[in-house]
Formats: C-alpha cells, structure tokens, sequence
C-alpha cells in the first residue's frame, strides 16, 4: 500500500472538500479522485460518499482514518528513529501566516542544504490552529507567536524575535498622540479570533479606550493598505519584515509599557523527533 494515499484520504476527511483537499496536497482533484479510488479498490469497501462538492467518509472510511492516522504516525517514527549518524525522516511544521516571510523563507533553503535526508512538510494557519494541531499530534513543531495563557509543562517554547504594538496612522498624522487617534479616528481592528489580534484588544480595555471601530481584518497587509488610504488608524504589531512598498504610514510607538508579541518555535518535550526538531532551532536561532 503506497502510504501516500493513506496520507491523501486523512486529507479528504479533514477538508471535507475534494478540490480544498487537492489544493493542500498540490494535485488535482482529478488525480485526487484516482487517488482514493485505488485505495478503495486496495481496501475492498468505499471510503467516501460524494454530495455536490461536499465529500463525507463513510462508517468504514472514518474507522479507517482513525486507524491510518497511528499507523502514519508510527512509520514516521520508525523513519526518524532508525537512523543514528545522519538525520533523516519527516518533520512537520506549522508556521503562522505572517512568519513566512519573517522567519521561515530564511532557514528553509540553509535547512535543506545542511540536512537533505530531513523531509519538511509545512502547514501554515493561525497560531491557534497550529497550536491545536501540535496538541493533537497532527504537527511536530511549530513557529507561532506566544498565546495569551500558560503553555503546558509537556511543551517547550523557544523565544525568537520580538514584536512591539504600534499605532498604524496615515503618513499626515505623524507626531500625533497615539492614544488621542486611537479614540478620535477610524478604528480598523486586528482580527480577535487572533492572538495578536487578542493582545491588542487586551490593552484598549488596559487603557479604557473603546475605539471608534470600522471594520475588522484578519490580515496586517490589508490594514496596511487601507491605513495608507486614510480609511482609519490601527494598533498591530511592528512586524520584524517590512511593510508593503509604496505605502506612507506613521507607525507611533505607545506610551509607557506597550504589549509586545513573541515569535517562537514550539514542540512536544517528548517527540521522537527531537533531534529533528533541534536542528530546526538551530538554523531559526541563526536566522
């Protein structure tokens, strides 16, 4: 049994879409579908029952899926584990959205030159997602930015970089108090389902500002964009890459003690892939 196609169906199960599936496997929908027909015919019994673009596995699919994800799991392990000298088996990573660029472009070209053996797999999503994926075991490792609560014992965290909280204003609004726009302009919002966009939020009730709100956005560059555009002022973090080209933005440090968000690696003290894991920080704390 190619394990590949195992790989694939757990994919079709959690998207619950077979061209959402296809776009995080990189494949077709039509080579998708070729895909777990083959593993259904290896199998003897159906996996999914089709409705529209909806995808759901049937009562043997899901025992399958709960079954293949351990058994992947395992496999991986014995990758990693029956090599002593050189590194070598899979690692899967998650990386918050807005790390890309920051950290993970980086170290990935200097990672796979200095450990060829090592097949990264990378997951992006936010940090909260990531963070439930790691505790599900479905990651190995991941670059997030710190939650807003007490990680546990069973986890070790790697500080990396550091991100301030800056006013975002238009270029024009340089030298203003930061608190002033923050309770007189336009307010766009860092997304709250977030947990950058929570630790905003955390300090406009610190401060008991209730800001003249707008709209809401999940995404630093579209902020960026529409700050620019005069449409309002914003309180984000002072990404480590730079903004958007062309912009003429006036990014106001706060007063007195302003929150501060952390990029770091987190991982399970106990994975198997540990020295795979090291090596990851290593290159990280390089880059």
């Amino acid at each position: 049994m190619d394990t590949r196609f195992l790989e694939s169906f757990l994919v079709v199960v959690e998207s619950s879409s077979l061209v959402e599936a296809a776009r995080r496997l990189n494949l077709t929908p039509a080579a998708l579908g070729l895909r777990i027909r083959a593993l259904e015919d290896e199998m003897g019994f159906a996996l999914v029952t089709r409705s529209g673009r909806t995808v759901k596995p049937t009562p043997a699919g899901l025992t399958l899926a709960a079954r293949a994800k351990g058994l992947l799991r395992e496999l991986r392990d014995l990758k990693t584990i029956s090599h002593e000298e050189t590194l070598r088996g899979e690692l899967r990573l998650g990386v918050a959205v807005s790390a890309i660029a920051s950290v993970l472009c980086h170290i990935l070209l200097t990672f796979a030159q200095k450990y060829p053996e090592i097949d990264i797999s990378v997951v992006k999503g936010s940090s909260a997602d990531l963070y439930r994926k790691l505790t599900n075991a479905d990651l190995d490792a991941a670059l997030i930015f710190d939650p807003q609560f007490e990680l546990p014992k069973t986890f070790a965290w790697q500080h990396l970089r550091r991100e301030p909280y800056i006013v975002l204003a238009p270029a024009a609004l340089a030298g203003s108090d930061p608190h002033d726009l923050l309770q007189t302009q336009p307010f766009i919002r860092y997304d709250r389902s977030l947990w950058s966009g929570q630790q905003a939020d955390n300090y406009l009730r610190r401060i008991r500002i209730q800001p003249r709100e707008r709209l809401e956005l999940d995404a630093l560059e579209a902020i960026a964009v529409l700050v620019d555009r005069g449409l309002g002022v914003s309180l984000v973090p002072d990404r480590s890459i730079p903004w958007p080209e062309g912009l003429k933005l006036a990014k106001l440090p706060l007063p007195g003690p302003a929150p501060v968000r952390h990029l770091g690696l987190l991982w399970p003290r106990n994975t198997v892939r540990i020295r795979l894991v090291h090596a990851l920080l290593n290159e990280a704390t390089a880059a």
